[in-house]
C-alpha cells in the first residue's frame, strides 16, 4: 500500500471519528434540550400549585395568629373592663351634680336680669355651664372607654369561639390539597432529575472528549486543596472567598477574579500563573494552572445539578483516605476511646484509622482505615455492629463516617466539612446523631435516613463537644469561644448560654434530671449549672490541669480526664470526688465506661491505653495503641 493511500485512510479515520463524536454530542445535546424543554413546560403548573399551597398555608397561619391575638386581647380586657366600668360611676355622679348646679345658676341669672347683680349671676351661670360641659366630657370619655372595651371583649370572645372551627376547616383544606401538591412536586422533581441526568451525560461526554472542564470534579479539588485554607468565610484574604462557586464568582477587593470566557484577563489566572497565589506555599503545577485557565476560557461553567452555594468540600469527588502506617514507629496521642456494648472490644483512635482491641488482653483485633488524620471521637451503635467516627485533617477537612465492626467496610459517609469534626453523640434511642465541628456548627442527623435535620451555627469559635439530654429534647455544647450552650433539639433554637468558665470549654454533659449541665475546660474546673437560668449551682475543683473530656454516668456521677494525667470520678450532686484513676504518664484525653463489666478505659497523649477497675480505681491492663510499635527497653549496665 502506498504511503499516500495510508495517509488518506488515516485522514478519513480522523474525519469519521470527528463526525461520530459530533453525532454523539448532538444526540446527547438534543436529549438534554428535550428534557429541559419538558421541565420548562412543567414550571407554570408547579408554580401555580406552590402558590396555592402557600396561600392555603398562609390562611391557616393568619387564623392562628388572629386566634392568638384574640385570646391575648380577651385576657387583657377581662382584667381591665371592671376598672373601666367602675371608672364611669364617678363622672356620672359629677355630671348629675354639675347639671343641677348649672340649672340653678341659669335660673338665678335669668331672674337677675335688669337688676344690680345681673353680671355676677351671669358669670356664675357661665362657670356652672362650663363645669357641666367638662363633667359631660369626662363622663362621655369614661363611658366610651368602657364601651370600646366591652365591644373589643365581645369581638375577641367571638373570635375565640369561632376560630378553632375555622382553623380546623382550613387545616382540612390543606390536608386534602396535600396529595395534589405532593404529586405535582414529584412530577416536577422527575422532570428536573431527568434534565440533570441528561445534562450530566452530555457534560461527562464533553469532559472525556476534552471540550469541557468539570468544575466539581477537576477544578474544585484544586481550589479546595490549595486555596480555601486562606480564602474562606473566616479568613478571606483579599476579601476573596473560594469556599463556594457563588462566592468565587463575586470576586474580592481587587474586583472580579474570574472573567468568564477570558482566562488571560482573569485576575485569578494572573495570580496563580505568577505564583503570587497560593501565598507562602508551593505554586500550582503547570497542569493545574492550565486546567483552571481552560475552565475559565470555556465560560467558567458550573456542573449540572450543583448548587452555586454548595461548599467545595461537599461537591468534590470523595477520595479514599491514605492508608495508615503498617507499623507505627512511635505512638500517636489517643484522642478517642469507646467500648463495645458487649464489653469485648475497645476502639481507639490512631493515625488515619480506628483500632479495635480485645478488651481482655489488649491484642489487636482489627484496623478500620479510610479516615482523616485525626479521629477525634468514636461511638458504637447500640447493637455493636457499627461504629461511628468523627475525624479531621486540620485546616482542610472534617468528616463523620460509619463502618461495619465485623469487616471494617464503609457503610456511610455521613458528611464532610472544611475543617475538623471534634465530637459526635447518639441520643438515648440511637435514632439521632449530633456532631460538633471546627466550623462553629452543630449538625444533627436522622440515623435511619442519614439525612441532616438541623444545622446550628450559634458559637463564635470551634464547638469542641456536644451532648444529648437524657430525654432527647435538648443539646448541650462546649466551645473554644469560652461558653457552653443549650439548644432545643427539635428546632435548634438557643435556650441558654453559660459564661462561667471565662476560658475555652472542652467537655460537656447533661445530668440525669435533664435540667442541669456539667462542663469543663481550660479553667481546670467542672462547673454544674442550671439550664433554665444558665446559673452555676456548684464548682468542682482539684484538677491540676485542663479538663479535656467528660462523660456523665446514669447515676449522676461523672468521669473526667485532665492534663494532670488522671481520670476523676465525681458525684455531681454534691461535687465530691469519689476516686481518682492514676497511672498515666501523660495528659489524658479520652475516657469511656462500661457498666456491665465495671471497666473504665482511658487514652493519653503518649499513645497509651489503660483499662481500670471502676470500683477501686486499680489499673488492670495497659498497652500502646500503635500496631507494630516496640517500646524501647532500657539497658541495665
Amino acid at each position: 500500500m502506498s504511503r499516500c493511500l495510508i495517509v488518506c485512510f488515516a485522514a478519513m479515520a480522523v474525519l469519521v471519528g470527528r463526525v461520530g463524536f459530533a453525532q454523539d454530542e448532538a444526540a446527547l445535546q438534543a436529549a438534554a434540550n428535550e428534557a429541559r424543554a419538558k421541565q420548562t413546560a412543567g414550571e407554570p403548573a408547579v408554580h401555580a400549585i406552590r402558590e396555592q399551597a402557600k396561600s392555603l398555608a398562609e390562611a391557616v397561619t393568619k387564623l392562628k395568629l388572629e386566634l392568638s391575638k384574640a385570646e391575648a386581647t380577651a385576657k387583657d380586657l377581662e382584667g381591665k373592663l371592671p376598672k373601666l366600668q367602675e371608672a364611669v360611676k364617678k363622672p356620672e355622679a359629677d355630671r348629675q351634680v354639675a347639671q343641677t348646679e348649672s340649672d340653678a345658676a341659669a335660673k338665678v341669672a335669668e331672674e337677675a336680669k335688669g337688676i344690680d347683680n345681673e353680671k355676677d349671676a351671669a358669670d356664675k351661670a357661665k362657670a356652672a355651664a362650663d363645669k357641666l360641659a367638662a363633667a359631660v366630657k369626662a363622663h362621655d370619655e369614661a363611658k366610651a372607654a368602657a364601651t370600646t372595651a366591652e365591644q373589643g371583649l365581645a369581638a375577641a370572645k367571638q373570635i375565640v369561639a369561632e376560630h378553632p372551627a375555622k382553623i380546623q376547616a382550613a387545616e382540612k383544606v390543606v390536608e386534602v390539597f396535600a396529595p395534589e401538591h405532593a404529586k405535582s412536586e414529584a412530577a416536577y422533581a422527575a422532570l428536573t432529575s431527568d434534565t440533570i441526568t441528561k445534562l450530566v451525560a452530555l457534560e461527562t461526554f464533553q469532559v472525556a472528549a476534552g471540550t469541557r472542564v468539570s468544575f466539581a470534579k477537576q477544578v474544585a479539588p484544586v481550589f479546595a486543596q490549595r486555596c480555601v485554607a486562606c480564602h474562606n468565610a473566616r479568613t478571606a484574604k483579599g476579601r476573596f472567598n473560594l469556599e463556594t462557586y457563588a462566592n468565587m464568582m463575586k470576586g474580592g477587593e481587587s474586583g472580579a477574579a474570574i472573567v468568564a470566557g477570558k482566562g488571560a484577563d482573569s485576575n485569578l489566572c494572573v495570580e496563580i500563573e505568577s505564583g503570587s497565589m497560593p501565598k507562602d506555599a508551593d505554586p500550582l503545577t503547570p497542569e493545574q494552572i492550565a486546567l483552571v485557565k481552560k475552565w475559565i476560557d470555556l465560560g467558567a461553567p458550573l456542573d449540572a445539578g450543583i448548587v452555586p452555594s454548595a461548599a467545595l468540600i461537599t461537591i468534590i469527588p470523595k477520595l479514599t483516605q491514605p492508608n495508615p502506617p503498617e507499623s507505627y514507629r512511635v505512638p500517636v496521642p489517643v484522642l478517642a476511646v469507646a467500648i463495645s456494648p458487649d464489653g469485648n472490644l475497645i476502639a481507639s483512635s490512631g493515625y488515619r484509622e480506628v483500632l479495635l482491641w480485645n478488651a481482655a488482653d489488649g491484642q489487636l483485633v482489627r484496623r478500620i482505615p479510610n479516615l482523616a488524620e485525626r479521629p477525634h471521637d468514636i461511638e458504637f451503635t447500640a447493637d455493636g455492629q457499627q461504629i461511628i467516627v468523627a475525624a479531621g485533617t486540620p485546616g482542610q477537612m472534617g468528616e463523620v463516617k460509619i463502618f461495619n465492626v465485623a469487616d471494617a467496610a464503609l457503610v456511610a459517609d455521613l458528611f464532610t466539612t472544611d475543617d475538623e469534626v471534634f465530637s459526635i453523640a447518639l441520643n438515648a434511642d440511637g435514632s439521632r446523631l449530633a456532631a460538633s465541628c471546627a466550623d462553629r456548627s452543630v449538625r444533627v442527623f436522622d440515623m435511619a435516613t442519614r439525612k441532616q435535620q438541623l444545622f446550628v451555627e450559634d458559637h463564635a469559635d470551634w464547638v469542641m463537644d456536644v451532648a444529648w439530654s437524657p430525654d432527647g429534647s435538648k443539646l448541650a455544647t462546649a466551645s473554644r469561644d469560652k461558653t457552653s450552650k443549650v439548644f432545643d433539639a427539635k428546632t435548634g433554637e438557643a435556650i441558654s448560654t453559660f459564661n462561667g468558665h471565662a476560658n475555652p470549654v472542652f467537655g460537656v454533659g447533661f445530668l440525669p434530671d435533664n435540667a442541669q449541665v456539667v462542663s469543663g475546660g481550660r479553667d481546670n474546673k467542672l462547673r454544674v449549672w442550671a439550664v433554665a437560668e444558665a446559673k452555676q449551682a456548684r464548682e468542682i475543683g482539684g484538677f491540676g490541669g485542663e479538663v479535656f473530656r467528660l462523660t456523665v454516668l446514669p447515676d449522676g456521677h461523672s468521669l473526667s480526664t485532665s492534663a494532670d494525667k488522671q481520670i476523676r470520678l465525681h458525684n455531681l450532686g454534691n461535687g465530691q470526688q469519689v476516686r481518682a484513676f492514676a497511672g498515666h504518664n501523660e495528659w489524658v484525653y479520652a475516657v469511656a465506661y462500661h457498666a456491665a463489666s465495671k471497666r473504665v478505659v482511658s487514652g493519653s497523649h503518649d499513645g497509651e491505653i489503660r483499662v481500670w477497675n471502676f470500683d477501686d480505681g486499680k489499673s488492670l491492663l495497659n498497652f500502646f495503641a500503635a500496631p507494630g510499635y516496640k517500646p524501647a527497653v532500657a539497658v541495665v549496665k
